[in-house]
């Protein structure tokens, strides 16, 4: 498989350390706009870096992105950007005959007057838009398929498929035990995306009524989560799980809630009340004159580089699909849940735990349409393919899954 990875920061990075041990990859194209970034992606790789090149793109440069495609013979375009590059590369991948993979969908807009009562511009709304002509192409856009969403959804629909004959509720819960030594703020994935979800109107499903918002950082519940990492309060925050699993999976309701604390929650407060996490340009005075600045850019690049805080942070990451319904006649409560241990990743990847595990599924995604094990047409969502063979797979790479009963 030829592929174009578009996008050398730390997800990226990720992907060409877990891609370099496989054999299913003929070649990779790795290429950011910042071109000494995708070269060092392929240096760190050594010896194993002999399928891997650097090239430089535009993420919102469409055209560059298709005629990249086109002269490398790339079967499918991998976007490890951040969402504000989704479309751009979605297009490219739609216009030069490919297919295409992401992480994170096309952005959403809130609703004019009831932002928190309706649901506005949703999440891939643009994409699954154009689902007739990817259809049409005979080509797969695979989206959403990072850990979460992703390895969310795949949970989800293996659930659907063998544990339970009805689903009452599917709720995503994430939580993590990790710090940061040496810092009072450092997220430890992008903040340019943290902000963008956890600001925005948090999407709840429930049958009937269709997808609704409520206000962000609302409905409050502690979890409890496995592997010593303990109870963590999780609060509503706008994810693709909601706006995807509904569309392939029965449950009468959808959720995703993401353990935060409120020492990330009141900053994030901060931030939106000083107008600091809005995305148009300002105009601030320079050494050569006025210039134009995304707020939210101002922050990102007054914070740690997530992909560099590997050294050191301690702790492990939780993502996981917790799962209400019934089988054969009787309630059942299960937790399907991935851990990924911080000191693990670092001294077998290099990689540190949160970016290690949202890039780990896109390659087994990769290796298992390279194989023929996942196939289709059109923009699907993880849940719309079988769940078996990427658990099997996911489990071969070392780092398993496990399986929880509530209750």
């Amino acid at each position: 498989m030829r592929v174009l990875l578009v996008g050398a920061g730390g997800v990226g990075t990720a992907v060409t350390r877990i891609a370099a041990r496989r054999g299913f990859l003929t070649d990779m194209v790795v290429a950011d706009y910042d071109l000494s970034r995708a070269e060092a992606a392929v240096a760190a790789l050594g010896a194993r870096g002999d399928r891997f090149s650097a090239r430089r793109v535009d993420a919102s440069d469409a055209d560059a992105v298709r005629r990249l495609l086109a002269e490398n013979q790339c079967e499918i375009l991998l976007n490890a950007t951040d969402p504000r590059f989704v479309m751009p590369l979605f297009n490219a991948a739609l216009a030069a005959g490919t297919h295409y993979m992401d992480m994170a969908m096309s952005l959403s807009a809130p609703h004019a007057s009831r932002p928190y009562e309706e649901c506005g511009v949703k999440l891939g709304d643009e994409q699954f838009g154009l689902a007739r002509a990817w259809e049409e192409s005979g080509r797969l856009a695979l989206v959403g398929m990072g850990v979460e969403p992703g390895l969310s959804d795949v949970f989800a629909r293996y659930a659907a498929d063998e544990l339970f004959d009805e689903i009452a509720e599917i709720g995503v819960r994430d939580g993590a035990s990790l710090t940061v030594e040496g810092y009072d703020f450092a997220p430890t994935f992008s903040i340019w995306t943290t902000i963008e979800e956890c600001l925005n109107p948090p999407v709840v499903y429930e049958e009937g009524r269709g997808w609704f918002t409520t206000a962000p950082f609302s409905e409050p519940e502690v979890f409890h989560f496995p592997e010593g990492i303990g109870p963590v309060e999780c609060v509503n925050v706008e994810h693709e799980e909601v706006l995807l699993i509904p569309r392939w999976v029965d449950a009468r309701r959808v959720t995703f809630k993401y353990g935060l604390g409120d020492d990330f929650i009141a900053k994030l407060k901060t931030l939106h009340a000083l107008g600091l996490d809005a995305t148009a340009p300002v105009t601030v005075p320079g050494e050569d004159g006025a210039v134009r600045v995304s707020p939210r850019d101002v922050v990102a690049a007054c914070l740690p580089d997530p992909a560099a805080l590997g050294d050191r942070m301690t702790g492990k990451t939780c993502a996981g699909t917790w799962v209400k319904g019934t089988k054969d006649g009787q309630p059942r409560e299960v937790y399907l849940y991935h851990v990924v241990d911080n000191q693990w990743s670092m001294r077998e990847y290099g990689s540190q735990a949160v970016v290690w595990q949202t890039a780990v599924n896109p390659v087994i995604a990769l290796e298992l349409l390279a194989c023929g094990a996942w196939s289709g047409t059109g923009v699907l969502g993880p849940e719309a393919l079988p769940p078996r063979p990427f658990l099997d797979l996911l489990t071969e790479y070392g780092s398993p899954w496990g399986q929880r009963e509530q209750g």
